[in-house]
């Protein structure tokens, strides 16, 4: 790969608008819809030429509007799901979301260790970043975000967690270097 085309990798990340729960199948809520409408007319002078996206239903979703304005498909990959914290509920789920941005093998009883997270979902990030698109977007959720945002600039932790919105959307550009860097370009109403 040159220097040419590692400078000009790129990416956008962006995380679902407000959904009706947590599960798989949960919904966006009526805000949620004008959400992804919103996000649609956002994002629609972007030069996105490929759209991928969670398995679960408020991702597809929340791209769906942008999806149909510039006539592409969605292309699902569950790699972007949302961690599985634990197959049940958790009373301290906020400490083990908390510590697992510094601790990235802990894990709840049956559920995910964010290292596990981080890894499927560079396997998808990096295959978009170095597959010849010009700007890939990827809608996934929060605490997948997060950890890719962590992984990148340690100082993203579990407080740039909590200052996610539904939507979000930040922009992964290489550096000089060959690194990732990201920003923020989505500006909360």
């Amino acid at each position: 790969m040159t220097e040419t085309s590692l400078a000009q990798r790129r990416l956008i990340l962006v995380r679902h608008c407000e959904a009706s729960g947590q599960q798989p199948g949960a919904a966006l809520t009526d805000a949620g819809l004008e959400q992804a409408r919103e996000l649609a007319e956002f994002l629609s002078g972007a030069p996105v030429d490929r759209i991928v996206a969670s398995a679960y239903v408020r991702a597809q979703q929340s791209i769906k509007p942008l999806a149909q304005r510039l006539g592409l498909p969605v292309h699902i990959d569950p790699r972007l799901n949302e961690r599985n914290l634990s197959p049940r509920p958790v009373a301290n789920w906020r400490e083990v979301l908390r510590d697992s941005f510094e601790d990235w093998d802990l894990r709840a009883p049956g559920g995910e260790s964010a290292r596990e997270v981080l890894v499927r979902g560079w396997e998808c990030l990096n295959n978009l970043l170095n597959e010849g698109n010009q700007l890939p977007l990827v809608v996934t959720h929060g605490n997948l975000m997060s950890l890719v945002l962590h992984s990148l600039d340690p100082s993203f932790g579990y407080a740039g967690w909590l200052d996610l919105t539904n939507p979000d959307v930040y922009a992964l550009q290489s550096d000089a270097n060959g690194g990732l860097v990201f920003r923020r370009i989505w500006r909360p109403g």
